[in-house]
């Protein structure tokens, strides 16, 4: 579940809209965590994604014609005044499961799809215990040689804690150190700048939006629903969850028809 907690406004160091960002078509953002073969879940249906839905919600974008753009590009629209047209969709997926590279990456790969990965930089090589704390069965994540491949094959990263915290809800102290150090963890890997960061759970308030843009990254994305047109600035923007029941017909009404701003009850 996402949370939002509506604080006290404090000074953002965001980009400001640019002046064209009203003019750009929707973009969406979509939101996936596993991609694999699982039997219909009953509860966050949210984190799963089964391999042919997945294959055909891709198969849909390229044979209609979308225009899938990787992360920075549609930042760049939305807050830099570049152009963008047609029906611009970005492809994100939280946590670094492990599925991603087995089913995921090669349906990317067969129709040239640009993807950005959010990795939980303390849990690396290992699994996702904050999903077992929760009393789910955890997933195995993507190994550091795993996830320099991936990179070295055109897929994007961005950071997601060290740990999987409620962000806003953890000492001050703790909360930045999570988000400073999966930052300075994941260049390590990557050898290369991080500019983007997710909020674990969609969980923040102003003062972690803030730790993320002092901690230098150029970007926060939440479990906001709508178009990332609707964002306030860089660090509050909005996605798409795409459920484990989504038929094709219900992919489209997302696309298409979900653009107004939605905050998850808190």
């Amino acid at each position: 579940m996402c949370h939002y907690h509506r604080g006290p406004e404090q000074s953002v160091t965001a980009p400001a809209m640019s002046v064209a960002a009203p003019a750009l078509p929707p973009i969406s953002i979509l939101m996936y965590h596993q991609v694999g073969e699982f039997s219909s879940p009953q509860k966050h249906r949210a984190s799963f994604c089964h391999v042919k839905r997945f294959t055909a919600q891709m198969r849909f974008l390229k044979r209609y014609g979308y225009n899938v753009v990787s992360l920075d590009q549609a930042v760049a629209a939305l807050f830099h005044g570049q152009p963008l047209t047609g029906r611009p969709v970005v492809l994100t997926f939280d946590d670094g499961y492990r599925n991603f590279l087995e089913y995921a990456f090669p349906v990317l790969s067969r129709h040239r799809f640009p993807a950005t990965v959010f990795l939980v930089t303390g849990r690396i090589g290992q699994d996702s215990d904050w999903v077992r704390r929760a009393g789910r069965q955890a997933a195995t994540l993507m190994s550091v040689a795993e996830i320099r491949d991936l990179s070295a094959r055109g897929i994007g990263f961005g950071a997601h804690s060290v740990t999987h915290p409620r962000l806003s809800q953890i000492r001050t102290e703790r909360m930045r150190e999570e988000v400073q150090s999966s930052k300075t963890q994941l260049e390590a890997i990557l050898q290369s700048p991080v500019a983007h960061f997710c909020y674990p759970y969609g969980d923040y308030d102003p003062a972690v939006r803030d730790a993320v843009a002092n901690a230098g990254f150029q970007t926060g994305l939440t479990c906001i629903r709508g178009a990332a047109n609707a964002a306030d600035n860089a660090f509050e923007i909005p996605r798409k969850a795409i459920s484990y029941g989504d038929s094709l017909a219900g992919y489209w009404w997302k696309l298409h028809m979900k653009h107004r701003r939605k905050d998850p009850a808190g």
